[in-house]
Parts: structure tokens; C-alpha cells; sequence
């Protein structure tokens, strides 16, 4: 198929691309941002951020930090592009699928933070599907100017693949939920509130007796959390949170109570689904290969290791498989079809090469590879060093790859369950 950009796709790239040299902060140009550490109201003093972030810009100690990140979410507010998929009259720009697409590679090309979080890319447009008149105006505008980060809370100790087994208990009293459980795997650090699935019917089958309920302040009483340290000494990505009779109000339940689970699987069609971005990983490749047959070429000694020059040029190609993945799902939803085992296969792919490709580079320095970020002799900042470690999760969040090999063996080739 040919996935070259037709003449309006062409112009409106070329004026993604002049936005983005015109409107970046120097923050986000100038790189100085990468694995940083900042100081943000947490129950640790310091967060070892992994690069410059909206999530986590929007509550640094620094206040010129704050103000760039505040001006970056002006400037996309701006064209709409906070939740560019929305309708217009919703906060939204209501791009193209192709032009979603096209505007998170450019925005990936130029390095520059994507605003919104999990509330721009996902519950927002489940809101729009599930949610009431009333529930749409209420979140959908904050958070399409940023005024709110939400967090996902889905898994627990108990329930993680398995999240049909969830027990975070909701209790509906009067006008109100009341909440006793835990949630983990969360990012409480930088959230405001939290979307989250609860169990409203503990003698129902395990997937009914579910509710959704969103949780639009992370402050009232009942409610604490802390930070979980990572493989890469990262408390940024992971956090438990706790409810001790916290109070939610009943107007916060998207959807029918005990029917959560169908929301919620709507929100994982959005999740998987969304158009994985190989762009990245092509410019890490690109990187990887000028610096080894130039500056690095050196200690890297790559023209010697034939083996290696193999794998690289496999991920390379690699690369090329998941660029036309992502184009097949922005292509399919452009034509009105919904991506099911098509999605899991993107995911996939994605998030496995993810990882393959972080290998690829680690190995390519060899013992260097054990500089960790921060090092000035770490070669090329020590990024796959830290993707390295940074990537194990990616092959379970959203969807282990086991559970999308299972989705594309019933529903992809038709094999019976086993």
C-alpha cells in the first residue's frame, strides 16, 4: 500500500513541523531536560525523572519550569491539540486519524512532550461513548486545558492480568460511594484525580459486579499513596494507593452500576488501539548508528563485530514492519473499521521491539553500558542503559503480550481457546 502523504496531508505536516520549531520551549529544545531529577510535593524529596514531562513539569519545584510547561500547553491549546481527536466543540481539533498520526510523528521528530495524559488520550473519548451530557461538561473542558492529570486505577496486589478479580470495595451510601481497598501500579505522584474500577457486587461472577467510577480528587479524606522505586531507581512511573472510607460522589459512576467492565473494555479498545508511534524508535536507531560509526566508533569497534551489524540492521528493519503496523491501524480507523486483533498485533510488535531495540543498543557499548545516566562517559547520555530496564513493563501494561498472542490466536486466526 502506498502510505506517502497526499497534498493536504503534505501541507498540513510542513505546518506541524513549522509549529513545532516556532512554539517549543527552549526547555524542550534545547535536550537539557533528559533524566533530570526534580523536586515535586511527593512523600520522597526528589523524583528521578525520566526527561521532561507534562505530567511531571506541571508540579516542579522549579517555577521557569513550570512556566515553559505552561507555555507549551498554551500553544497547543491554541490549534486544539491537546486532545486533537475530539470534536471541536468539545476542546478538541477534530483531526483525521491520519492527521493524529502525522501529528504524534512530528511531535515525536521535534521531542516534545505530549500534554494531557491518560485523560486527553483515553477517558475523555470514553466520556464521549459512556458518559452523561452533564459528565462530559463537566471533565472533558479540564481536560483539554490541562487542569487536571489523571491517573488509571485499575490494578491490584491481587489482580493484574487477572483484573476481573479487582476487590477495591465501593459501597454505595446515599448520594455517595464509600471506598476501602487498594489500588497499585497507579502514578499518584503527578495525578489529580483517578478513573478506577471498583467492585460494587462482591457475590457476582468475578467480571460483573463491577463499577467505574471516577474519583475527581485525589485530596479528600480516606485517600493516601506512595511512591513504588522501579528497576531504574525511578519513583516516578509506579505508586500504591490506599482508600480507607473515602467518600466519592454517586454522580461519578460512568455508565450502569455493575456493568464497569464494559466501559472499562472500551477504554483498553482505545488503549490498544491507539496508533503506536515507531517514529521514536527509528530516530533512536538512526542515532545509534551515526554515533557508532562516528564519534563512538572508537570503543564501540562495530566494524569488527559483523553479529552485531546484523542485529542492528534487524532492528532496523524491525523499525520499518511496526511503521507500516501503525499506518495499517490509523488507516483502518480513517475508514471507519474498528481494529481488534489488528490492535493486539500493533501492541504487540510495538512494545516488543520496544525492548529488542534497547537491548540492540546496550549491547552495542558493551561495558560502557554499564555508565548509567548522568555519567559524562555514559555514550549517548546512557539512554539505552536506562530503556533497557525502563521497557520491562511494557510488555504488561495495557495488556501482557500474552493475553494479545491469545486475542490474535482466537480472533485473528480462529484458533479454538485452549
Amino acid at each position: 500500500m502506498d502510505w506517502r502523504d497526499s497534498a493536504d496531508q503534505a501541507a498540513f505536516r510542513a505546518g506541524v513541523r513549522k509549529f513545532m520549531q516556532e512554539r517549543l520551549p527552549p526547555r524542550y529544545k534545547s535536550g537539557s531536560a533528559s533524566y533530570s531529577r526534580q523536586e515535586i510535593p511527593s512523600p520522597v524529596e526528589t523524583l528521578i525523572m525520566p526527561g521532561a514531562s507534562w505530567e511531571t513539569d506541571r508540579m516542579s519545584g522549579d517555577p521557569e519550569v513550570r512556566r515553559q510547561c505552561q507555555e507549551w500547553v498554551e500553544a497547543l491549546n491554541e490549534q486544539g491539540w491537546v486532545a486533537a481527536h475530539w470534536p471541536r466543540e468539545l476542546g478538541g481539533a477534530g483531526l483525521s486519524t491520519i492527521e493524529q498520526y502525522i501529528l504524534n510523528e512530528e511531535r515525536t521528530i521535534a521531542a516534545a512532550p505530549r500534554v494531557g495524559g491518560t485523560g486527553a488520550m483515553f477517558l475523555g473519548s470514553l466520556l464521549m461513548v459512556h458518559g452523561t451530557p452533564e459528565q462530559q461538561a463537566r471533565h472533558m473542558p479540564a481536560i483539554a486545558a490541562c487542569e487536571v492529570n489523571w491517573a488509571q486505577g485499575y490494578s491490584e496486589p491481587g489482580a493484574g492480568s487477572d483484573l476481573g478479580s479487582l476487590s477495591l470495595r465501593a459501597v454505595r451510601d446515599g448520594d455517595e460511594y464509600v471506598l476501602n481497598g487498594q489500588k497499585i501500579w497507579s502514578t499518584p505522584q503527578t495525578a489529580d484525580a483517578m478513573y478506577a474500577l471498583v467492585r460494587t457486587d462482591p457475590d457476582a461472577p468475578k467480571h460483573r459486579g463491577i463499577s467505574f467510577l471516577m474519583i475527581e480528587d485525589f485530596r479528600i479524606p480516606g485517600i493516601s499513596w506512595r511512591p513504588l522505586m522501579n528497576a531504574c531507581f525511578d519513583h516516578s512511573s509506579f505508586g500504591e494507593t490506599f482508600f480507607e472510607d473515602a467518600r466519592v460522589p454517586a454522580i461519578n459512576l460512568i455508565g450502569e452500576e455493575n456493568r464497569g467492565w464494559y466501559v472499562a473494555m472500551t477504554l483498553m479498545d482505545f488503549d490498544r488501539a491507539s496508533i503506536s508511534n515507531t517514529a521514536e524508535q527509528r530516530l533512536d536507531m538512526q542515532e545509534l548508528i551515526a554515533f557508532a560509526t562516528g564519534e563512538g566508533s572508537d570503543f564501540v569497534r562495530i566494524g569488527e563485530r559483523p553479529v552485531l551489524r546484523g542485529e542492528i540492521a534487524d532492528r532496523m528493519i524491525e523499525v520499518e514492519v511496526g511503521y507500516n503496523l501503525s499506518l495499517r491501524l490509523a488507516w483502518m480507523q480513517s475508514s471507519g473499521l474498528i481494529p481488534n486483533y489488528e490492535a493486539s498485533m500493533g501492541k504487540m510488535f510495538s512494545t516488543e521491539l520496544l525492548q529488542r531495540v534497547a537491548r540492540s543498543g546496550a549491547k552495542t557499548f558493551g561495558l560502557y553500558a554499564n555508565l548509567w545516566p548522568g555519567d559524562e562517559r555514559a555514550p549517548l547520555a546512557g539512554k539505552h542503559t536506562y530503556q533497557y530496564l525502563r521497557t520491562i513493563p511494557r510488555t504488561i501494561s495495557g495488556g501482557s503480550s500474552e493475553i494479545q498472542r491469545n486475542v490474535i490466536a482466537t480472533r485473528g486466526l480462529g484458533l479454538p481457546r485452549g
